[in-house]
Parts: structure tokens; sequence; C-alpha cells
């Protein structure tokens, strides 16, 4: 991709460069064409003779592509030749071109003799003025081939990865598909024979974990279903499951009434699977000592999810890469919870995660944001 765009590149600035020469020549020519054009208007002036005529007159007719003004010695106008008949009628037109004229061109002088004299002001021709342009456009015509190329690589390059990810997430759902149904059968043969053991009841909540995880594993590449669902509910599930696997050093702090309804439509598993990765996230950034708050407030567009940690906190130029596929600053992981969780929000509930705020040895705050309505 580099080589092709160096290539446009080079392939642009010769052109530019060679039409450039060639623009000086033709203007050489033009200004000789007019210098002829004025030797020819000069003779058939002073001339007394009418025996070249047809031949001046002949001089003076070919030249119908480089617009020229005839002025007297005092900057009169007396004619012009080659411009529009239509803006003719506009009084100030050949004014306002003879200024530009001045600007533009040195004029040529007609010597009429007896110390009377006329001047000729000229422009570019419509053709030397586009072939002006030309490799400018060009060039833009280049670039705009190669953004083009680039975005159809970079998301044929995507849609590569994508497939990949959803290839090996839905083999790893097939994997742990198997040994999952085991586990589920085994902990109802524990729960049936030794109902008094508290650590079933566990047991069985982390199997029935890891069919969700399987079930997620297996729903990637496929776009969710999203129903009504209250949110506090699911944030509360995640808090209660996380306390009894967590340090005891760490303190879940949940800001808001569980028996409070707040409801949009949802992704309840995938949902799950993003407040659980930022807070082991949190955690993880914690060292397993600190203090996790969940904290939820609405508007009227929107329900807003705040997760704030006690943790070491992230530099504000990471507030971006964080979620970026690999990102990680553990010697061990994937760096892939973060970015799991952006693309479950953003692609799939059209909804938005990012850092709210964090401070270096005090904390931070990811804030998830829910639309309360389907796209």
């Amino acid at each position: 991709m580099l080589f092709l765009f160096l290539f446009a590149i080079l392939t642009g600035l010769g052109s530019l460069i060679y039409t450039r020469y060639l623009v000086g020549i033709l203007k050489i020519e033009e200004r000789k064409k007019v210098e002829l054009w004025a030797e020819a208007t000069r003779l058939i002036t002073v001339s007394d003779s009418s025996q070249n005529l047809g031949f001046l007159t002949s001089i003076i007719e070919n030249n119908s592509s480089v617009p020229v003004i005839l002025t007297d010695g005092y900057g009169n106008i007396i004619g012009s030749r080659n411009f529009d008949a239509a803006r003719l009628k506009d009084p100030s037109f050949l004014k306002i071109q003879l200024e530009r004229m001045k600007k533009k061109n040195k004029p040529i002088v007609v010597d009429l003799g007896s110390g009377f004299s006329n001047l000729i002001f000229y422009k570019d021709s419509i053709i030397l003025t586009q072939l002006i342009y030309y490799p400018y456009i060009q060039l833009g015509i280049i670039m705009l081939f190669i953004l083009v190329a680039f975005m159809a690589f970079n998301s044929s390059r995507k849609d590569e990865e994508n497939q990949l990810w959803v290839g090996m997430s839905k083999e790893t759902a097939h994997q742990l598909g198997t040994p999952a149904s085991s586990l589920a059968g085994w902990v109802e043969i524990l729960q049936q024979k030794y109902p008094e053991m508290t650590v079933t009841r566990e047991i069985a909540l982390d199997v029935e974990r890891l069919v969700k995880i399987t079930e997620r594993f297996s729903r990637i590449g496929a776009k969710p279903a999203l129903k009504n669902e209250n949110v506090v509910e699911i944030i509360y599930r995640v808090i209660d499951y996380l306390k009894s696997r967590s340090s005891s050093k760490v303190k879940f702090s949940a800001g808001f009434d569980p028996s409070r309804e707040i409801v949009v439509p949802l992704n309840a598993a995938l949902f799950e699977w993003v407040i659980e990765n930022v807070s082991k996230n949190a955690i993880d950034a914690m060292e397993g000592n600190g203090e996790i708050s969940y904290i939820i407030s609405e508007t009227d567009r929107a329900i807003l999810v705040d997760i704030t940690d006690t943790g070491k906190g992230i530099p504000k130029n990471a507030f971006k890469k964080i979620f970026n596929p690999g990102y990680t600053t553990k010697q061990r992981g994937w760096g892939l919870g973060l970015s799991l969780a952006r693309r479950i929000m953003e692609e799939y509930h059209k909804g938005k995660i990012y850092v709210m705020n964090s401070e270096i040895g005090k904390g931070s705050c990811i804030r998830i944001i829910i639309n309360r309505k389907k796209d």
C-alpha cells in the first residue's frame, strides 16, 4: 500500500512538472501570437498599400483563442477579441478584465508613428488555463483513488480479522459445550445427593456461568436480539457473582437500589459480559485491594452507568488505547476484554463506553451509555 501511495505521488509530481514545462512553452507561443497580431494590426493601421491587406487580416482572424483588449495610449479601450459576447453586454466587464490583464502579463506596445501608440493587453487562453490546473486535478483524482483503495483494503483486512475471530469464537464455544453440559449433569447429581452442601450451589453457579460464556462465544458474529431488560437487575447480578469470587479486600459498592427497575433494550447475556469485563479490569488495576462503585443515572434519552475503581489509574494518552484489541498492561492476558466490551456497546447496542476520568494513583471511572430506544 505504501508503494502504491509513493508511486501515485511520484506520478502526480512528474505530471505536474512536465505540465508546467509545457505551460511555459505555450505561454511564450501565445505571447508571440499576440505580438504577431499586434504587428499585423499596426501594419493595417499605418500602411497605405492594400497589397498585403488580406494576409494581415488573416493573421488577425487566426487569433481565436487568446483574449485581448486594445487600448489607446491613455488607457481607453478601443476594441477586444475572444470574449463571450453575452458578457460584453455588461459595460464594466471589459474594464474588470483589463485590470486583471495588467497584473497578469506585460502589455505589447503598437507603435503607430508620430508619437502615437496603442497597447495590447492579453491573458492566457482557456486551453492554457485548463492545462495549468490539469495536473492538480489529476493529482487530486489519484489521491482520491488511493484513499478509496486504502479504505477498501482496510475494510477487507478487517473483514478477514472478523472472520478469524468469529471462527475462533465458534470453535471455542463448540469445544466448551460438551464439558459444560457434562458438568451441569454432574452438579445436578451432587445437588440431589448432598442438598445440604452449600458448595454445590456455588459450583452450580459457576457451571451456569460457563454455559453463559459458551453461549456468548457462539453468538459472536451474529446480530444479537435486543429485548427490554432491567439494567439494575443485570448489574446487581454481576456484582453478586463477582463478590464471592474476588479477594475479600475488594469492596463492591452499589450506589443504587437493587429493587429499582430501569428497563431498556438490551441483550442481557452480552451486557453482563460488558459489566463483568470492566469490573475485572478494575480489580486487576487495584491488584485485588480497593473499592469498586457502581452508579446508575438517567437522562431522557439514555441510561448512564459509571464504574469507578481505586486502582492505579490510566494515563491520558491511553484513554482510547485500552479499548484497542491486544492492548494490555498485564503480563498474562490477550487484551480483548475492553475491546469486546466496546464492540458490544457500540456495534450491537449503538451505545458508548469510554474513560470518563482517571487520575494516576487514585483510580478511574468508566462510563457506559445505553440508549433508551432501538435505532
